[in-house]
């Protein structure tokens, strides 16, 4: 490890281990630049990114900018913003823009595009990991189609932060540097009213091993039955797709190019850039050849599922909507792609739309696992050339579920502290499930399943916060032997019982959110024109399924109307009086076989997070930003550094050693800071049944004003519209 540091330490930004094998493995288009066209036969663009005026830092991440072995001491040079603005190119990177397809809202729209993003080069740093970076905002490129490839400051701060916040919650995700702004204006219509504005140009630095997509292997689609589209480089799929394919199996998946000897039976198959090679069926080898190859595509789409399948069980484990999980942000190797409109879940809903533009609800929160498999299934579509559809879908249906439900119930048992004694391990589960697999659960996974969608339903019935109530569940103390859960004096204990009922949300505001998302007079005149004119309905893009739900919402938010705020409080106590009684009486047999109660604390203090990035908590850092004040970005990106530390907000910023002026820190803070996010090294510490208090000590010098960070949002955030 003193070798790798002593590495970083030499590094400067004009000596960084740059290896851009993408742009020497994939065909790149032979004209450079140039106007918004339809890219065939190339997977990139050469592009430059376009200058902006006097380009200033906002907020860097340490340990992002560590993967590419640039210390924080470089944060601090007086050229760094100019080099992160592309107003400079770093040495050695080769900028280009990447050409995919993609199917957004179910439908396929042909090109899309790196349209505000680039490829800026790839990095091995000194523990050989290769790491591809990418500006965003930095410009047009030939995919931009009628937009200016500029980004502004809000979408890039919400991106920078969560980027940021996700890995240190565990998802796998991109990562994000630098967030840089400028006194370049950028035209933005906010509110898509006819209002525009004048908005700051705004670049952030990603960070991934690649950012490749289901996206990047549906250029060689055929034109769509149904929106008559085609793929770019269609027609072209045998010469083209095994060079894709091959490349992101040996750079990305080096165990299965191994496993089957990819460097043999693939040689010479599909035509690279250099024109050598011979495209799909493989001619020599014969049918023996192409099955071995069909084999390791078999087995590399199998890996893309699940991973993508752990993924999307993390988001829901956390409560984390994307709002836009089209094809084409979907990552060929399962991280987090993409930032958008996302949302973390504030009030436990089910049918929580985080995309203010999702009119159909198609990208809500419970929807997503079943979008990813949807994906996943376009992308055996996506690769038929060399893999039968029929053999990749079925890939897709045997591993997706299974993993899902296994990788989502690993979770939610670590969320409810059920470990250790009584708590199979993935092993005993295998074995428990009679070699089924992950679709099949012991009996004892299998209830706690039960009691972790008893939870869900219950937060959902009383309208409780989703991270907080998770976060206080630690604080519940095991009934001792011999008490009965259910007694008043078990289910009270800790203060737990107090505390979620303040979490809790009125009757207004329950209805409001089961109301209709189509206005009741206009919803009873869509039911008349569904039983007169079918067809127009459909026309107008509503289905059968969509009216019958919204009508379903109808109904529900009628008879929550009925229901006082007294009224609600008191059924509240009873769902979670009931619920508590059940989760005491599991703890209690999980004690007596001899469970550890202070494993079970650190186990569910160090898996739900204290800190998440709620839209309101953005909001206020976005609005502050964008007057030149960026210390609330600092503090926020300190709290999100340290999602499950207890420790009192003020001590957390001044450990953070964060500035007014963009958060660069020392080398040794960076370390100290990433030694403290795993979940496995987070100890429990006596606290309130409740997140800890939010207080302010002067010695900080931290405002007195500061947000409950942890606390429920303030009203003003339920307005807050994303799209």
């Amino acid at each position: 490890m003193a070798t790798a540091a002593a590495s970083m330490e030499a590094r400067t930004l004009e000596t960084l281990n740059t290896d851009n094998l993408s742009l020497r493995a994939l065909p790149v288009d032979p004209v450079e630049g140039g106007p918004v066209r339809q890219v065939e036969g190339a997977c990139f663009s050469r592009v430059k990114p376009t200058p902006v005026n006097n380009p200033q830092l906002v907020v860097a991440s340490p340990e992002a900018l560590a993967l590419l072995d640039i210390p924080a001491s470089e944060i601090s040079r007086p050229d760094f913003a100019q080099y992160f603005s592309g107003n400079k190119l770093l040495p050695g990177t080769d900028p280009a823009a990447h050409c995919y397809c993609g199917h957004q809202f179910g439908y396929f729209s042909g090109q899309l595009g790196d349209g505000a993003t680039m490829y800026l080069g790839e990095v091995v740093n000194s523990r050989g990991e290769r790491w591809e970076l990418q500006f965003k905002g930095a410009g047009k490129t030939p995919y931009s189609r009628q937009a200016d490839g500029r980004k502004v400051l809000r979408s890039s701060l919400r991106e920078f932060l969560c980027s940021e916040a996700m890995f240190h919650l565990g998802i796998p995700t991109t990562r994000a540097g630098t967030c840089v702004t400028s006194d370049s204006k950028v035209v933005r219509d906010i509110k898509y009213d006819g209002n525009a504005i004048l908005e700051r140009a705004t670049i952030i630095t990603r960070i991934a091993p690649t950012f490749l997509r289901f996206g990047s292997f549906e250029i060689f689609k055929p034109t769509d039955n149904f929106t008559g589209r085609r793929g770019p480089s269609a027609g072209r799929e045998a010469a083209l797709l095994p060079v894709l394919l091959h490349h992101v199996i040996r750079t990305y998946y080096p165990a299965i190019w191994a496993a089957h000897d990819g460097d043999a039976i693939a040689a010479g198959v599909g035509v690279g850039p250099d024109g050598a090679g011979e495209p799909w069926p493989p001619r020599s080898g014969g049918s023996e050849r192409e099955a071995a190859l069909q084999a390791m595509y078999l087995d590399w789409l199998q890996e893309v599922t699940r991973r993508t399948a752990s993924l999307v069980a993390a988001w829901q484990c956390v409560g984390w909507c994307h709002g836009v999980l089209n094809t084409d942000n979907m990552s060929i190797v399962g991280v987090t792609i993409d930032y958008g409109p996302f949302g973390f879940l504030d009030r436990t809903d089910p049918d929580f739309i985080c995309n203010g533009s999702d009119d159909s609800g198609r990208y809500d929160y419970k929807g997503q696992p079943d979008i990813c498999r949807w994906n996943c299934e376009r992308l055996a579509e996506a690769v038929r050339a060399v893999l039968p559809e029929g053999r990749g879908k079925r890939a897709v249906a045997e591993v997706f579920d299974a993993t899902y439900r296994k990788t989502y119930v690993s979770l939610m048992r670590r969320k409810l502290g059920l470990v250790g004694a009584g708590a199979a391990t993935d092993a005993e589960e295998e074995a428990a499930a009679g070699g089924g697999g992950a679709s099949l659960l012991s009996e004892a996974a299998a209830e706690d399943e039960a009691l972790a969608a008893s939870l869900l339903s219950t937060m959902e019935a009383t309208g409780a916060d989703f991270t907080n109530t998770f976060r206080c569940l630690s604080r519940f103390p095991t009934p001792a032997a011999g008490t009965d859960p259910s007694s008043p004096a078990a289910v009270e204990a800790g203060g737990v019982l107090d505390y979620l009922l303040t979490q809790c949300c009125d009757a207004a505001t329950l209805v409001a959110a089961a109301a209709p998302r189509i206005p009741p007079q206009n919803l009873q005149m869509l039911v008349m024109l569904s039983q007169k004119n079918p067809e127009l309905l459909h026309q107008m893009g509503v289905s059968q399924q969509m009216l019958a739900t919204e009508m379903a919402r109808l109904r529900h938010s009628q008879e929550l109307a009925k229901v006082t705020d007294s009224e609600k409080r008191a059924a509240d106590g009873a769902k979670w009086r009931s619920w508590l009684a059940e989760y005491g009486a599991v703890l209690q047999r999980r004690a007596a076989a001899g469970a550890e109660d202070g494993r079970r604390v650190a186990v569910m203090n160090g898996t739900n997070p204290r800190f998440i990035l709620r839209n309101w908590i953005a909001q206020q850092a976005i609005e502050k930003a964008e007057k030149g004040d960026y210390s609330e970005v600092a503090r926020v990106f300190a709290l999100l550094r340290n999602p499950f530390s207890e420790a009192p907000v003020e001590d957390i910023i001044a450990a953070a050693g964060t500035s007014t002026r963009g958060g660069a820190v020392t080398d040794e803070a960076a370390a100290a800071s990433g030694s403290g996010t795993s979940a496995a090294m987070v100890a429990p510490a006596p606290a309130p049944a409740g997140p800890a208090a939010s207080g302010a000590a002067a010695a900080t010098g931290v405002s007195c004003a500061l947000p409950v960070y942890d606390g429920l949002p303030p009203s003003w955030a339920a307005e807050l519209c994303v799209t």
